[in-house]
């Protein structure tokens, strides 16, 4: 309807300027610098005419469209701007979430380390005692051997003072009460060396 309105409007300007260019033809022709006062009347009447139709029909729809696109690109940027807000906190967020992580990892790691370390410094400790329990248990089998000998190299001796005296005696004496006498003698030798003087 309103598109009609604005064409017969147009229509009816149209007609009345021809009419107007044709008259000042059949006159003649017009300099390009005279002033004509009827075309400036009738210039100024469409003028005005044009304003008032573009007002009523147009400038309303293309304001009430501007104004829509408008308020749908400020929606727009309000609904980037949240988005943007959104994205911040989220990544503030995620940083925050990775700061816990690595201090997390960290801990972990300080972790690890210390029981590594109190594993390590476990298992030094038990070599070195192993260590000492070996090093006792073989001094110890090495004076049990040591006393062996010894008592294995008293009684040969004890076998070959016998066999010597009895050989210078050319009889034969107790066994069983001379082995006695020489191993109380050996014992009285081995106690006075080992009470010092």
């Amino acid at each position: 309807m309103r598109t009609s309105r604005v064409g017969a409007a147009l229509a009816g300007l149209l007609a009345v300027l021809p009419a107007a260019a044709t008259a000042q033809g059949a006159e003649g022709t017009t300099p390009l610098f005279t002033v004509n006062l009827g075309t400036t009347v009738w210039t100024a009447i469409v003028f005005i005419a044009l304003l008032a139709i573009l007002r009523k029909f147009a400038w309303g729809p293309i304001l009430a469209q501007v104004e829509s696109r408008e308020r749908n690109i400020q929606a727009v940027i309000d609904e980037a701007a949240a988005g943007n807000a959104e994205a911040g906190r989220r990544l503030a967020e995620h940083r925050q979430q990775l700061a816990e992580a690595r201090r997390q990892a960290s801990d972990l790691i300080a972790e690890a380390r210390a029981a590594g370390e109190s594993v390590r410094r476990d298992i030094e400790d038990k070599a070195r005692q192993e260590a000492h329990e070996l090093v006792a248990r073989a001094r110890a089998e090495i004076e049990r051997e040591r006393d062996r000998a010894l008592d294995a190299l008293r009684r040969e001796s004890v076998d070959l003072a016998l066999a010597a005296a009895s050989r210078l005696l050319r009889e034969n004496l107790d066994a069983a009460k001379d082995r006695a006498l020489v191993e109380q003698y050996l014992a009285e030798l081995a106690g006075e060396r080992s009470v010092p003087a």
